[in-house]
């Protein structure tokens, strides 16, 4: 089997509802282990809240302390676990071994630098490259994520491009060092689907060429289908089920697994969809037992106790009671009202 890139064990982040003394703490990822092996793609999906984010976040060393941070797990890159890196041998994997394509560019860019600047600044930091170097590397870069007239646009502003400009710089920056493992947090969003394919076929381009791993963050069932080989889906903080992407999509075993394939369109069929009842709790306030029973038509009386994943055959596990009597997948540990933090 290829490496393992990136091996997350039991990964936990909690947030503290205020900062002074006795404030509620909650967990928003709750004992998530997943990997991410050499030139594959992992995607993780679920409704927004969930916790995607605040997982890729975590493994990155960003979550910002106070109000959150991890408080259990490890997350392993090429056996080395980030999360007891100090600040400068973190800042020496990021954006060089490791690179995110962050889902909000408007933010994330800086807009007070142009933007060849900006895909510049980290190739010269980690490659020590010149400025020159650097320079023709941010043109190069914006030319593969399609920007037109790139030698122009690298002297662009941020304020001074489209949502859809913004976001293919944000994805030429995380490119440019040529990353082992890149994480890609809604990464097509404001694209068209003409770009989004175009992005999509750079992401399958660099992971041929190199080797990568990808952990594709998204709600998007269609780009998992095109882009992914495993998917986790999570829900509340937590993986409800893990599965080879193909395995899922023709035997989803989780309710909520279920019920997100079935509100999904599909081209040709006549039928009607199906929503999810209700939404997703927020973490201060996540009923007992099983997350998801509330929004459940399958619930009954065992799911309000917290179910533990359980294996239901190779790399595929479910986090629900309709499975019990599966060999589980994990220990049986899950009251998410301690307060741990």
């Amino acid at each position: 089997m290829s490496e393992i890139l990136l091996d997350i064990r039991g990964l936990t982040t909690a947030f503290a509802a205020h900062t002074g003394a006795g404030g509620a703490v909650a967990k928003a990822v709750d004992t998530v282990s997943l990997t991410v092996r050499q030139g594959e793609t992992l995607a993780v999906v679920g409704e927004s809240g969930c916790g995607k984010t605040v997982l890729a976040l975590s493994v990155l060393g960003l979550i910002p302390d106070p109000p959150g941070r991890v408080i259990h797990g490890q997350a392993l890159y090429k056996g080395r676990d980030l999360a007891a890196m100090d600040e400068a041998e973190l800042e020496s994997v990021r954006g060089n071994h490791i690179a995110m394509i962050f889902q909000e560019p408007m933010t994330s860019l800086n807009p007070v630098f142009r933007v060849g600047e900006q895909i510049a600044e980290g190739y010269r930091l980690h490659k020590g490259a010149s400025k020159a170097e650097a320079d023709a590397r941010a043109v190069e870069m914006l030319r593969l994520v399609g920007i037109p007239n790139p030698e122009e646009r690298a002297g662009s502003y941020p304020f001074e491009l489209s949502g859809g400009m913004r976001q293919r710089v944000m994805i030429a920056m995380a490119l440019a060092n040529d990353p082992d493992l890149l994480f890609a947090d809604e990464p097509t969003t404001a694209l068209d689907v003409t770009i989004q394919a175009q992005i999509l076929d750079l992401m399958r381009e660099l992971q041929r060429r190199r080797g990568s791993g990808i952990l594709l963050i998204t709600h998007d069932l269609g780009v998992v289908a095109e882009m992914a080989h495993q998917v986790a889906v999570m829900y509340a903080g937590q993986v409800v089920e893990q599965a080879p992407v193909a395995e899922l999509f023709a035997s989803p075993r989780h309710p909520y697994t279920q019920g997100l394939l079935a509100s999904v369109p599909r081209l040709g069929q006549r039928r009607t969809l199906s929503p999810i009842p209700g939404m997703v709790p927020g973490i201060f306030n996540l009923p007992f037992g099983c997350r998801f029973r509330p929004r459940c038509a399958h619930a009954f009386g065992r799911c309000e106790s917290c179910p533990p994943l359980f294996e239901l055959g190779p790399g595929h596990s479910a986090r629900c009671w309709l499975h019990d009597g599966a060999p589980l997948a994990e220990p049986v540990h899950c009251d998410h009202r301690e307060a741990d933090a």
